[in-house]
């Protein structure tokens, strides 16, 4: 299977709302595996469809793996993953995003978050996940669905700031993958 390449900011399809998978058949099984495979391949802990340039509701995540050094993976599919609760509380940390390389920005998101999705054999599963990397994780991919980056979770004043040091990132080589770039 060839590895999907990473679709790169700025892309129309990073900014699309994504359609619902209607049936988890082997194409939807072949884009989930490719898509961990260029999670794991690109040092991510997720990766949302659109990511792929496939605007389906599939995402994939891995916050167990600790790249190279491991070989431990705990890949979770979630097809049309759902947000169906969340908390008022919030904490913001530094994110990056592989389809954004060579740039950080703190985002402020729920604390906690419980998630429905179907699995890849299309069992109905629930996610619950509170003041951890999941939690971020599982907000920031779905958002990806909804066609929404980082840069639309950044106020105006800073969203103008992290254009122009991703686009400094760009210009000095920033790859997916890739959360800083020295300039």
């Amino acid at each position: 299977m060839e590895l999907p390449d990473i679709v790169i900011a700025p892309d129309e399809r990073l900014n699309t709302e994504c359609a619902k998978v209607e049936a988890i058949d082997e194409e939807v099984k072949r884009i989930a595996k490719g898509m961990a495979k260029a999670m794991y391949k690109n040092m991510g802990c997720g990766l949302a469809a659109p990511q792929i340039g496939v605007l389906r509701q599939i995402v994939v995540i891995d916050v167990d793996w600790d790249g190279e050094k491991s070989s431990t993976r705990n890949t979770l599919y979630l097809i049309n993953p759902q947000i169906i609760d969340k908390s008022e509380e919030t904490e913001t940390g530094e994110e990056g995003c592989l389809s954004i390389p060579g740039v950080s920005f703190p985002i402020e998101r729920s604390s906690s978050v419980v998630v429905r999705a179907y699995d890849l054999q299309g069992r109905l599963m629930q996610y619950e996940a509170s003041h951890n990397l999941l939690a971020v994780c599982l907000q920031h991919e779905i958002d990806h669905l909804h066609g929404i980056t980082m840069f639309e979770r950044l106020s105006p004043e800073r969203r103008l700031v992290a254009v122009q040091e991703y686009q400094q990132a760009l210009a000095a080589g920033a790859r997916p993958g890739d959360t800083e770039v020295q300039a």
